[in-house]
């Protein structure tokens, strides 16, 4: 028999392949006491989407799991440990942790079993016990398990802060490659859709997310934000998550290479482009393969094939203008509106007291109708700046 620490531990280490919220590294201090150890890899300091910090357990209910996903530890027939929590068990436990002040919030999602609507049950019944018997009024972000039914989806909106469904793949011939009995559309894509025709309907709700393994399934880029676009527009998804593939030891793709995290971090960018710049995914650079160049992040990729012969004028540039130059995001580019009121921005230096980085902005732009000096220098491939 496993104590409840036991438990969380154990459910810790099979979370970190599932992306929530802005975390750090797993095993961060959040508290003192039997629960706050240093070396738990279950509580993660988490930014919250108003830029507040937060205390956030990250957990499952359950890691016994009926489905066989090629690439998940949790799957059914892999010889490994287990663990379980009753929603009291576990609605007790996480309420001690609150009074004891180790975390403010809590991930909760579960291995499937006894299909995805009695697994939706068990965690709906969990989040009704935080909110009701021990009144609990922080942050719960709650997982929907496949084929989720309106019903549950509905409830589960009105009990948490946040809902997700990972979609894990970008369609479904390369969803069977990494979980060849799951269904696509009905039981991942279509809890997508509805959760925004009931935040339509309710007049507001809780915030969406989905997520993709990335490097399992042989996919490329161009289909993974192909999808990540279309369903930003369809359902306002908050974040898109990409995870990059891990190998885990007795599954079917234990053998598989891991993901590049440099492409992960591509994928980031160009989510990025797409949700916070204005960017369509048709300005999306890729190349032959259909992959974004590792070389060069993707704004300045699409700057160097549309703004290296016809540069924007910052003294007159619009918003959506003004984002397409590289250095420059959402902040700069208000920070650069309301300078330009009072003064004309004439030189490189007048760039540098507001913050913007010379160096990537200054192949791109006009000042004051004149091309800004740099060398070619300043054109080297960036690796991780946008």
């Amino acid at each position: 028999m496993m104590d409840i620490e036991q438990k969380l531990a154990l459910a810790g280490q099979m979370m970190n392949v599932e992306p929530a919220e802005e975390v750090n590294a797993v095993g961060q201090q959040a508290g003192r006491g039997e629960f706050g150890r240093l070396d738990v890899p279950y509580i993660h300091h988490a930014i919250m989407p108003g830029g507040k910090r937060i205390a956030l357990l990250k957990t499952l209910l359950s890691s016994v799991c009926e489905r066989d996903c090629y690439y998940c530890g949790c799957r059914a027939g892999r010889d490994c440990q287990r663990m379980a929590f009753s929603p009291d068990e576990f609605a007790r436990a996480f309420d001690e942790m609150v009074r004891r002040r180790v975390v403010e919030g809590v991930f909760l999602s579960s291995g499937v079993t006894g299909g995805g609507v009695h697994t939706q049950d068990r965690l709906i019944a969990t989040a009704e016990l935080l909110r009701g018997k021990y009144a609990f009024q922080g942050y719960i972000h709650l997982k929907m398990m496949p084929g989720a039914e309106t019903d549950q989806i509905a409830r589960a909106m009105q009990l948490a802060n946040r809902v997700s469904i990972n979609l894990e793949a970008p369609n479904t011939e390369r969803l069977s490659r990494l979980a060849p009995h799951k269904v696509f559309f009905e039981e991942l894509e279509r809890p997508l859709h509805e959760v925004n025709r009931l935040r339509r309907l309710h007049g507001g709700g809780p915030s969406l997310t989905t997520q993709f393994v990335v490097g399992g399934a042989d996919e490329t880029d161009r289909e993974l934000l192909l999808t990540a676009s279309r369903l930003i527009r369809q359902t306002r998804l908050a974040r898109v998550y990409f995870s990059s593939f891990t190998p885990v030891l007795h599954t079917p793709l234990e053998n598989r290479p891991p993901g590049n995290p440099l492409r992960e971090h591509r994928l980031y960018q160009s989510d990025f482009l797409l949700r916070q710049y204005g960017f369509s995914f048709d300005e999306l650079v890729f190349d032959a393969a259909g992959n974004l160049p590792l070389g060069a992040d993707p704004k300045l990729a699409w700057a160097r094939a549309h703004l290296a012969h016809a540069p924007v004028e910052l003294n007159k540039a619009n918003r959506v203008q003004l984002l397409r130059v590289p250095g420059i995001g959402p902040k700069l580019a208000d920070v650069i509106l309301r300078q330009r009121r009072h003064n004309k921005l004439r030189d490189l230096a007048d760039l540098r007291k507001l913050g913007v980085p010379p160096g990537r902005a200054a192949p791109f732009i006009l000042l004051d109708g004149k091309r800004p000096p740099y060398q070619l220098s300043l054109w080297p491939d960036t690796q991780w700046s946008i």
